[in-house]
């Protein structure tokens, strides 16, 4: 048994060491960083994890950067990867506009790009190459035209020479760049199966087809995502932006029953089939699991299901009948649109109100899972302070009343004895002497020194 055991621990003390080495070397790439970052960062590309201890959220995402670390260390980019403790760097997490935990940011000289993306490795180093690299891309041959194609999924191409358009797209890059790629090209660059309706042109490439549309700021914030996505919470929150209502499959991936790969494979038909009837006012997609829907509609919502959100004003719409097939589901959609289907939720000050109680009650409970003794540390020293308080405050106005009722009690109890001492006195008074003399009335200030 012995000579057995021997080989099996020796292998996992190896791996386990193989582990530990993998953790500190990815530690490694990650910088930490103090209060001399504010003065020495515009030297370099920073991006920069600002967390706090306590937070699960950052807890979760450590592994993940200490990844991204690695990763753009060992592809040589110029970006370099830090983490800050908003907590106790509060001054240059304020500077920076850190308002929540964990947030990511990249800084480019002066500028400072806010990622709100999912909190993956591929999607955070996406992001950082994007964002630090050239404002607007030139394509410069058809090969390149087809190379950009094949790598991203979605992307904006100006077509033409120096115009108003151009400074235009040159405007809506740089504000929208956090999202997707922005290129400009020659009208000979673009593939003969593209119709122009004029020059110059701005283009998006999505979903194996391309769109042409007018109000360019609006219209680029509305088509920066493809037709059909996997959600999370991070790009729910992104699509607010877009105006459209979101139609999702709510499942778990992980159950591979017919009613699960059902329901997300009837919405990817309908994101298909019916692009051109809904692709301005919906954005299709599944989601893993019920626990963000459920926060959003402060409901538990049964898994699988299809839930339509509204994410600008935080209404929502769910299931008035049986979906059995993509008929059923353009059915239910062409309702929503038509008013048949009634919206829930929404941001009045009755749901605000409830919103702010159930965010409390989540942001409480979630800090006693993650870090009970942090829980018991913020809440229950306060309390504690605050019973003292009362606890003393109680005491003392009872003692002093009890000492006061004493005292009058006591005063009271001894003027009636003085008097009966008073009465008695001068009832033995005749019987002692036996004397006839009459008494003589002293006078009246020399009896009121006497009672005294």
């Amino acid at each position: 048994m012995a000579s057995e055991a021997g080989p099996w621990s020796r292998a996992v003390a190896l791996c386990v060491t193989v582990l530990l080495l993998d953790v500190a070397l990815c530690k490694g790439f990650v910088e930490d960083l103090d209060e001399s970052f504010k003065d020495n960062r515009k030297d370099d590309i920073w991006l920069v994890d600002f967390y706090a201890p306590w937070c699960g959220h950052c807890k979760k995402l450590e592994p993940v950067w200490n990844e991204v670390g690695l990763e753009m260390k060992s592809i040589g980019s110029p970006v370099k990867v830090g983490k800050m403790d908003a907590t106790s760097y509060s001054s240059i997490a304020s500077e920076f506009g850190v308002r929540g935990y964990p947030t990511i940011k990249l800084l480019k000289g002066d500028l400072a790009y806010n990622y709100r993306g999912p909190r993956t490795k591929d999607d955070i180093i996406e992001f950082a190459h994007r964002v630090s690299g050239a404002l607007i891309r030139p394509l410069p041959s058809q090969q390149m035209f087809e190379h950009v194609r094949k790598r991203h999924r979605v992307f904006f191409v100006y077509v033409g020479g120096e115009s108003p358009l151009k400074e235009k797209y040159i405007d809506a890059a740089s504000e929208l760049i956090v999202y997707t790629y922005f290129f400009s090209a020659l009208e000979e660059v673009i593939p003969e199966y593209v119709t122009l309706k004029e020059m110059p042109a701005v283009l998006v490439f999505k979903d194996e087809t391309y769109y042409e549309d007018g109000d360019l700021s609006a219209w680029i914030s509305r088509e920066r995502f493809q037709n059909y996505l996997t959600m999370d919470g991070f790009l729910l929150y992104e699509l607010g932006d877009t105006g459209k209502l979101v139609a999702i499959a709510v499942i778990d991936e992980k159950n591979t029953s017919i009613e699960h790969t059902r329901l997300k494979s009837i919405i990817q038909e309908v994101a298909k089939d019916y692009r051109d009837h809904f692709h301005r006012d919906f954005q299709f997609g599944h989601m893993d699991g019920n626990d963000y829907i459920n926060t959003l509609l402060m409901d538990e919502l049964t898994v699988p299901t299809v839930v339509v959100l509204n994410t600008s004003n935080q209404q929502y719409y769910l299931l008035d009948r049986q979906i059995n097939n993509a008929k059923d589901m353009v059915q239910f959609i062409n309702n929503i649109l038509d008013g048949t289907v009634e919206a829930q939720g929404g941001d009045s000050i009755l749901q605000r109100l409830k919103r702010i109680i159930f965010d409390a009650k989540s942001t409480v409970v979630s800090i006693f899972k993650s870090s009970p003794l942090m829980g018991c540390f913020l809440f229950g020293l306060p309390l504690g302070v605050i019973s003292i308080m009362c606890y003393g405050i109680y005491t003392a106005d009872t003692d002093g009343g009890y000492i006061e009722e004493r005292y009058e009690i006591v005063s009271k109890s001894e003027m009636e004895g003085q008097e009966q001492i008073e009465e008695s006195k001068e009832q033995q008074e005749p019987s002692r002497g036996g004397s006839l003399v009459p008494t003589v009335q002293e006078p009246k200030d020399v009896l009121e020194k006497k009672t005294n």
